[in-house]
């Protein structure tokens, strides 16, 4: 119990607490633990991935426990047809879209997920298997933010067996997905072989301790990064401009890990850049080149290094109100769509350089049109006489991705 009280109690305001409960044995121990507890509202969220007959059924079944326990509880199904690429990563990924995307319009500020000292264990060792370095090894993140929605693994110190063996004395019901003992999946394969490494001292809640270590390491460097990136780094219309001179003289690794995160924040991108592609980017930063990565340009401009989106790589038109590309969110009243500025629409705003943007910048901009007709372009201060209301905003800037991942 007192991990569940910890768990509530670190999550901030007096809102509504999400909690991703998928039926397994881990998640439903977390419900039942801090339904106990809680001085404050929680919702429940099943993601029904469609990859088994039995998950509609179980998620029915999850309902019906929250249910007598008087929480709310939404089934958020994954609609898709055949899946190309990794089944369990793009599963992952639409696990989190939905969730993210059904706290927001529930107001929901934070999600707990249930990943315990075993799953991390079994991360640390998927790690070592690949070669990882610090990331790798530093394990699943302890809480992140994403899609404006806070994510949190309260119980990465607790064990599995603890969790079921909390279900099981109280005759609580739970399932056992059968793909935890697909032995196809990496995954499986390093649990079984943590089981035969606690022979020789190596267990699950040791390995969980070697990433914590880790991970203060982690987050000291991401202070250095921080720290970086508020004297060398100006966000100006969704592009960043590096301070070329400071930048040769960071730390090797502060450096990397500073493009890094600056290609992540821009493209969108939810793992890091090849290794390979990062070193030249930040090669043609130190050097005064050009290189592109992740759907991200930097060129020089002056003393300053420009990072900016390609325009082949920007996101589809949307309506006025939604969010474009990603993050810019575009509002304002009246008719209208959301695409890039582009070489057509900067040919409508003759005194564009007023703003003192790159060209590179300004034409990625976000830009609301009417069929061919310029509307308004927030960053150039452009607007029509009838469109003045019209704000484009990031839905989060560097520094606050930068303290958020």
């Amino acid at each position: 119990m007192e991990s569940a009280r910890r768990a509530l109690s670190s999550v901030p305001g007096e809102g509504v607490v999400g909690l991703a409960v998928s039926g397994g044995g881990d998640s439903m121990a977390m419900l039942h633990l801090l339904a106990g507890v809680a001085a404050r509202p929680l919702a429940v969220a099943t993601v029904d991935h469609g990859l088994r007959r039995e998950a509609a059924a179980e998620a029915v079944q999850v309902g019906q426990v929250c249910a007598g326990l008087g929480l709310p509880h939404a089934v958020l199904r994954w609609e898709h047809g055949a899946v190309a690429g990794n089944l369990m990563e793009a599963a992952r990924a639409a696990r989190y879209g939905l969730l993210a995307d059904w706290a927001r319009a529930g107001g929901i500020g934070t999600v707990l997920v249930a990943h315990t000292a075993d799953d991390q264990a079994e991360t640390v060792l998927l790690g070592l298997a690949r070669a990882a370095g610090l990331d790798g090894l530093a394990g699943m993140r302890p809480a992140w933010t994403q899609g404006g929605v806070a994510f949190a693994r309260p119980f990465l110190g607790v064990t599995r067996a603890a969790l079921r063996g909390f279900l099981q004395d109280r005759g609580l019901w739970f399932v056992d997905d059968p793909s935890n003992d697909d032995t196809g999946f990496d995954r499986v394969k390093m649990r079984r072989a943590l089981a035969g490494l606690a022979g020789v001292g190596i267990t699950a809640p040791g390995l969980a301790a070697v990433a914590r270590h880790l991970a203060a390491v982690q987050a000291d460097l991401r202070g250095l990064v921080a720290d970086a990136a508020a004297r060398l780094v100006v966000e100006r219309a969704g592009a960043l401009e590096i301070d070329r001179a400071g930048f040769a003289a960071l730390p090797g690794e502060v450096a990397r890990r500073l493009v890094q995160a600056a290609v992540m924040w821009m493209s969108g991108a939810l793992h890091v850049p090849r290794a390979a592609g990062l070193a030249q980017m930040v090669a043609a930063l130190g050097a005064g080149g050009s290189a592109t990565l992740g759907g991200c340009r930097m060129m020089p401009r002056g003393g300053l290094a420009v990072l900016v989106r390609e325009p082949r790589s920007l996101g589809p038109e949307v309506p006025l109100g939604a969010v474009w590309d990603g993050r810019w969110q575009v509002q304002g009243t009246g008719p209208g769509v959301v695409r890039a500025l582009g070489a057509e629409g900067l040919a409508q705003v003759p005194d564009w350089r007023a703003a003192g943007l790159a060209r590179a910048v300004a034409v990625t901009t976000p830009a609301v049109w009417e069929g061919g007709r310029l509307l308004a372009v927030p960053a150039l201060g452009f607007g029509l006489t009838d469109r003045q209301d019209i704000t484009a905003t990031l839905t989060a800037g560097f520094g606050l991705f930068l303290l958020s991942h």
